[in-house]
């Protein structure tokens, strides 16, 4: 067997957060990717909080020709292939992101081809996921926040996640303070544990938008709201920083979704900075590279689990290893996938069973990519 076709499709799709009644229409890009095999197998990868136009681009232009004659079976002579080609000199960025979705695609052609779930091909250590449901957005008010988490309890999730910090940073030269958005977020916090009683399970993530300061002021005075993990704290997911906050408080830490390489998740774990590792397949270098980091949290004994999103390609990772855990349920990202796959399984009482279909286990809808291909492009706005 052999590729005989390499494509990428950027995608910025329209989609809809919040509450009935209380929605805010925004946009989310993935950018997604076919590899088109000589025995009429298609394998389909993804990726995302990335710039599209520029992933598409890379896949196109410069991993296509590389990869055209190959064995898709070899997944690990591959990957090798595309890391000397595309971060030859230690890069990240946007490389990683097209190998994650490159690498995706010929596990799913692997899948098919050998008649297996990717999941079972990865271990098969269990055959259902618990989910947590990111849910909690900065643009619903305080009082609709803590009526989004009821609702969400009411669906059967005991884990919730809500964001905090709201991009402050980078909107610091704004007429609020960083302060100011702390307290907001310490009332916010309480508002949801109020709601939901002291049984449910509250994870929050500042998506790298607080320095240490900040962050540290926000985790002390949470602390007594029982916080299951506080995810990407500081800016640039800083080592140091997350070490020296991380003793400081008694909130487990938790990073990585979207670091590119390998090293960045041992240098984590060898300053002993986070309590939870989160790659994730769609950014971390697909299931090839994800599984090098999840031998080296069991190694260490740190909790592996799912941040960024894209459930239902993570799922495998985690249904797949012995140490996989939580992957997170994020409700916008869900809708974008519905858009896009049919045959996506739906979490119950918060847990998400893994289909026995060979490969992912969801196929591309053509029709409907079609049509969205025919959207204008993010230029930078799809990240959401």
């Amino acid at each position: 067997m052999k590729i005989v076709r390499v494509r990428a499709t950027p995608l910025n799709l329209p989609v809809q957060a919040g509450l009935p009644g209380r929605t805010k229409s925004t946009s989310l890009s993935i950018c997604l990717v076919d590899i088109e095999t000589d025995t009429g197998l298609v394998g389909t990868g993804m990726t995302a909080i990335t710039e599209e136009e520029v992933v598409a681009s890379i896949v196109n232009e410069i991993a296509s020709p590389a990869l055209i004659g190959l064995d898709p079976m070899r997944h690990e002579a591959l990957w090798d292939r595309l890391y000397w080609l595309l971060t030859p000199r230690g890069q990240s960025g946007y490389a990683s992101h097209a190998m994650a979705a490159l690498d995706l695609a010929l596990w799913d052609i692997k899948g098919q081809a050998l008649g297996q779930p990717c999941w079972r091909l990865l271990g098969g250590a269990r055959a259902e996921v618990p989910v947590y449901a990111t849910f909690g957005f900065a643009f619903l008010e305080r009082d609709e926040l803590a009526e989004a988490a009821v609702a969400w309890k009411a669906r059967g999730f005991e884990r919730l996640k809500m964001t905090v910090g709201h991009h402050a940073l980078q909107r610091r030269d704004e007429p609020r303070s960083m302060a100011d958005v702390v307290a907001e977020d310490v009332m916010r916090i309480r508002a949801v544990r109020d709601a939901v009683g002291p049984t449910v399970q509250i994870y929050i993530d500042a998506n790298c938008s607080l320095d240490y300061l900040h962050a540290l002021h926000l985790a002390q005075r949470v602390e007594d709201c029982g916080i299951a993990f506080f995810e990407e704290p500081v800016s640039q997911n800083d080592i140091p920083t997350l070490a020296k906050l991380r003793n400081k408080i008694s909130i487990p830490l938790a990073a990585g979704q979207n670091e590119g390489l390998s090293s960045r998740f041992r240098d984590m774990l060898v300053a002993q900075a986070v309590d939870v590792v989160q790659p994730n397949v769609c950014i971390t270098g697909g299931f090839t590279q994800c599984q090098r980091v999840a031998g080296m949290a069991q190694a260490f004994n740190v909790q592996l689990a799912n941040g960024g999103a894209w459930p239902h390609h993570n799922m495998h990772l985690h249904a797949g290893l012995a140490n996989g855990t939580l992957v997170e349920y994020h409700s916008v990202a869900v809708d974008c996938c519905q858009l896009v796959f049919d045959d996506l399984p739906v979490p119950h009482a918060g847990v998400l069973a893994l289909p026995d279909t060979p490969g992912l286990g969801f196929r591309p809808n053509r029709e409907r990519i079609a049509e969205l291909a025919q959207r204008p492009l993010s230029h930078g706005a799809g990240k959401a």
